[in-house]
């Protein structure tokens, strides 16, 4: 069926809500964690879980989701998805133990992994034009991007007047007006005679995923000693490797690996992986500069930093298709991962006492960039592969994108702590454990020197802010190296995008009206 300019703007618009949640819950969890906390008493070891369950859920599930639906059905699969993450989101809010609040944060994973493969794959589905596919990937992307920073803006809006539970309660309500939308605009699509699912496949390809995302970041968080690092890492390998190996001798295999011999798919998956690594530089450093540097509240921080995931929105949808037709795919992602690595470069100019506004331009620049370069290699991932493939593609690409950001948030974390601990003074009158904390991070100092006499705690403040600041900026420089080494990785990679990516030749996909 030929689907009308309306139904798929309507598509778009109900994929675009449904993709706005998670990122949202993502974000704003973070600033829930001190009341629920004092509510539920979780140990520390149950606060890490509460914040990566689900992540780990969510990166492990990824590419089985996609492959479900593109045999059960994208509309199906999605709504499925709603639903669950509905009703996970209210059996969160109510959480009575920590316990029952990391098995909710579970479901909640298990439903997300269902929401962004499939709602790519039906954006891709309606979306048959090159110009007007890449603009609606780069809109949803954008949406995506701004979830996350209106995350803190959502949190504390809510956190100033409800109990921590109400920035997931908040998400029944959206999620349910999404699913009636869903039903009544959405259309089907599906793999034709998918044939049998590859049970054994999935899961190695959970394991294979999660070991290696768990091991960094327990390596980010108690350092490469530990033995559960290891172990999570040796078993993630050999999963991985058997699962790469298992594909091409079953018929109907969870990914195809041929797949990856096409430098246009192999090459968008790369760089958006290690461009996702260098973004997490932005959301991981300025909400720490912002609120233990600058002193501004959750909300104000949070405002703060929207001018970004607003430039990344402009940058995907209404820069990268113009630009696209002038330069091609490999010279504007280059040149969009160019203008984030200046805009982190500039960064390093950032002191104490830097005025907000001057920083506004080189958060959007970095926006801006990023948002072009992610956007091509979204849309070029969807769009070289058959659209019957679309679900495992996106999914491969989302699983690249959490592996890359949870790189980032290990290695650039671990730089700005090294550096942190390099140059930080502790001076005299401060010893033992309040002196091993004022070593450790910039928010440990803030807290001990709320129990240090005056004079003596602004002087604690002051050199710990300092020795974050030139943390930071290493933190900053290595991203934007990332970013260069990157920018000419595209230019090499993606520089033979094949032919039928720019014309999209072929008829209308299959599609069926949803009853």
């Amino acid at each position: 069926m030929e689907i009308t300019t309306a139904r798929k703007w309507s598509t778009f618009a109900v994929c675009a809500v449904i993709a706005l949640v998670p990122n949202i819950d993502l974000t704003a969890l973070n600033q829930a964690v001190p009341k629920l906390s004092a509510d539920l008493r979780p140990s520390a070891t149950q606060i890490l879980w509460i914040a990566d369950a689900y992540g780990f859920a969510l990166a492990g599930l990824l590419i089985t989701m996609g492959v479900l639906g593109d045999r059960l059905g994208h509309r199906r699969v999605l709504l499925g998805g709603v639903a669950l993450f509905a009703a996970a989101s209210a059996a969160t809010a109510y959480a009575p133990s920590a316990e029952w609040l990391i098995a909710a944060r579970v479901v909640l994973g298990v439903a997300g992994a269902t929401l962004m493969p499939s709602g790519l794959s039906l954006v891709r589905r309606v979306f048959v034009q090159p110009k007007e596919r890449t603009m609606a990937v780069g809109l949803l992307m954008g949406v995506g991007g701004l979830a996350v920073g209106l995350g803190p803006v959502v949190g504390g809006a809510l956190l100033n007047h409800f109990w921590w539970g109400s920035v997931f309660l908040i998400n029944v309500p959206v999620m349910l007006l999404a699913l009636v939308a869903g039903l009544l605009v959405l259309p089907e699509s599906r793999t034709p005679n998918p044939g049998r699912l590859d049970v054994p496949s999935v899961p190695l390809s959970v394991a294979g995923v999660l070991g290696p995302v768990y091991a960094i970041k327990e390596t980010a968080a108690h350092g490469i000693a530990h033995p559960r690092i290891g172990v999570a890492a040796a078993v993630g390998l050999v999963a991985l490797v058997w699962f790469v190996r298992r594909q091409p001798t079953v018929a109907h295999p969870l990914i195809d690996m041929r797949l990856f011999r096409r430098p246009a798919f192999t090459g968008a998956i790369v760089t958006n992986l290690f461009a996702m690594f260098a973004l997490v530089a932005q959301s991981l450093i300025f909400s720490i500069l912002f609120q233990m540097v600058y002193g501004w509240s959750p909300l104000r921080s949070g405002l703060a930093g929207l001018p970004g995931a607003v430039a990344a929105m402009v940058g995907g949808a209404a820069v990268a298709p113009p630009l696209i037709t002038a330069l091609g795919r490999a010279r504007t992602v280059a040149v969009g991962l160019a203008v984030a690595a200046a805009a982190f470069a500039s960064f390093t100019l950032v002191g104490a006492d830097t005025p907000y506004w001057t920083l506004v331009l080189p958060m959007a620049m970095s926006g801006l960039g990023m948002g072009m370069a992610m956007t091509v290699t979204g849309d070029t991932v969807l769009a070289s592969v058959p659209r019957e493939r679309s679900g495992a593609a996106s999914a491969i690409a989302e699983t690249a994108t959490e592996l890359g950001g949870a790189l980032g948030m290990a290695i650039l974390g671990s730089v700005l702590t090294a550096v942190y601990r390099d140059r930080i003074t502790v001076p005299d009158g401060v010893a033992g454990s309040a002196a091993h904390a004022v070593r450790d991070s910039l928010p440990a100092a803030v807290q001990v020197a709320g129990s240090l006499p005056a004079r003596l705690g602004r002087r604690v403040v002051d050199l710990a802010r300092a020795a974050y600041l030139d943390g930071m900026h290493a933190a900053l420089l290595v991203s934007a190296g990332f970013a260069a080494l990157v920018a000419v990785a595209a230019l090499v990679t993606l520089r033979s995008v094949p032919k039928v990516i720019e014309e999209d030749a072929g008829t209308e996909p299959e599609l069926e009206t949803a009853h």
